[in-house]
């Protein structure tokens, strides 16, 4: 029987599958860890049982040799890059370690980080005690301590300027998901990042059907119209960058200022709700709550909200008040 490529479809359906099959295993590994261990316990390693619940299923199906669940559903076989055999052992291994291991690996390195810039941004130390207690034995607790030295050997301008640089990283991260997903749409191959990686495609058993062109052709509009949010996102977030740096070229060039001070000196000095002292470049939120401008913009690297109201606005939508008295 010929064997022709699989199309998106197929491809969508079999991954949907294996993820019906994962959540299945994964939540019967949580059950079985909470009632053994109990809830406190199953806190702390629930992000492990999941990763070796999805090691276990991949470990016993692709790492094997084996179809996966989703796979065998729509009758598609893994193949290497010269379409004509199945990959080798290495690929598979590659690929389960990227498709499970990896993202976990980097999504507990990067939290880490997070948390630690942010440990030393606001000398949090009991904090970062607690947490390094309750996970004494834990791949977090190794990397925590790793995440800590590193840190140290910062400087403040450099600790300061990482945290946002994780944020980058992180929608940079979300930016480049979704651009892969379109150009599968378009090429009909590689669903997921870690086949990309591992040089693993797939080939149906079966032979041409007549609506296969149809299929591909549907796909590739949706491609198009994905890669264009994509840009229409990229550039949203371009002009939100763009006006946060402008926000700070204004501090750096009005925080060397003389502090505004009131003229009438039988009244008191209207002071910041944030800092309690004397109000410096007064600065307005949309919804009318006066700051110092440094008060505000370092506010709102951190909650993108008004201190007393608790309104949420975009930090451009500050207006610094340049003859206010």
């Amino acid at each position: 029987m010929p064997l022709a490529p699989a199309n998106q479809s197929q491809l969508i359906r079999s991954s949907q599958k294996d993820e019906y099959y994962q959540t299945f295993l994964r939540n019967n590994a949580n059950e079985a860890f909470q009632t053994l261990a109990g809830s406190k316990r199953w806190l702390d390693w629930r992000r492990e049982i999941e990763l070796l619940s999805d090691l276990a299923y991949y470990g016993l199906t692709t790492f094997t040799g084996y179809q996966t669940l989703g796979e065998e559903y729509v009758n598609i076989v893994q193949v290497d890059p010269t379409k004509s055999r199945i990959p080798s052992r290495t690929r598979r291994g590659l690929f389960v370690l990227c498709h499970s291991f990896f993202p976990y690996l980097l999504d507990k390195v990067l939290v880490c980080l997070e948390n630690e810039l942010g440990c030393e941004q606001d000398g949090g130390r009991g904090a970062r005690q607690r947490q390094a207690a309750s996970w004494l034995w834990s791949l977090e607790s190794w990397l925590r301590g790793r995440m800590r030295r590193a840190v140290a050997l910062l400087s403040e301008p450099q600790r300061r300027a990482c945290l946002p640089a994780v944020f980058v990283f992180h929608q940079g991260l979300t930016l480049l998901h979704r651009l892969h997903v379109a150009l599968f749409y378009i090429s009909g191959s590689f669903y997921h990042l870690s086949k990309r990686a591992a040089g693993i495609s797939y080939l149906r058993v079966m032979g041409l059907n007549g609506d296969d062109g149809t299929i591909r052709s549907s796909y590739r509009l949706l491609g198009a119209v994905s890669l264009l949010q994509l840009l229409i996102t990229v550039c949203l977030q371009l002009n939100n960058f763009r006006q946060k740096q402008r926000a700070r070229q204004e501090w750096k060039l009005y925080r060397n200022l003389s502090p505004q001070r009131t003229q009438s000196s039988g009244l008191r000095a209207a002071s910041c709700m944030l800092c309690l002292e004397e109000r410096r470049h007064a600065t307005s939120t949309p919804c009318g709550h006066l700051f110092c401008w440094e008060c505000i913009t370092e506010w709102c690297n951190t909650k993108a909200e008004c201190p007393l109201c608790r309104e949420k606005f975009q930090p451009h939508r500050l207006v610094y008040l340049r003859n206010y008295s």
